[in-house]
């Protein structure tokens, strides 16, 4: 059925399930997985769940972004190894998650997407958008969204 999956994370507990559910997935159909994060680019000022918290210097950012990004691909790498399941991670810098999350799953030739929303409604969900609306309205290939 699916020979390659693309799983995005953003560090969150759903993208960490979503992720155990993409596994669990490649697993069951023999695919191999590439885990994927879209990360900010460095700026001055520091954010926590999209929240101003701080000031450093954009190489500090950089670092900090870095290390985070290694930290969420690297529970998919032990997932992906524990489940005896191929894995590549990928990371890429970029304003927009959800297009680098579509031009990633081409790059990589991915058939399928398993990512997290967080069901965002209201006016919230409008002004901030969702992330898996925009890769669900965009993609060409099937993505399986958990929540």
């Amino acid at each position: 059925m699916f020979k390659h999956i693309l799983i995005p994370i953003d560090g969150s507990p759903l993208s960490r399930k979503a992720a155990a559910a993409g596994i669990a997935l490649a697993k069951s159909v023999g695919a191999k997985v590439t885990g994927f994060m879209a990360a900010p680019p460095a700026t001055p000022i520091v954010f926590r769940n999209f929240v101003p918290v701080g000031y450093a210097t954009t190489d500090e950012h950089a670092k900090m972004i870095e290390k985070a990004t290694a930290r969420h691909l690297a529970f998919i790498e032990r997932a992906a190894a524990k489940a005896r399941v191929r894995y590549e991670g990928v990371h890429v810098t970029s304003d927009y998650p959800a297009d680098a999350i579509i031009e990633m799953a081409k790059k990589r030739k991915c058939d399928a997407i398993v990512m997290a929303t967080s069901g965002q409604g209201g006016m919230r969900g409008v002004f901030i958008g969702s992330v898996a609306q925009k890769v669900l309205n965009k993609s060409a290939i099937p993505v399986l969204v958990i929540r």
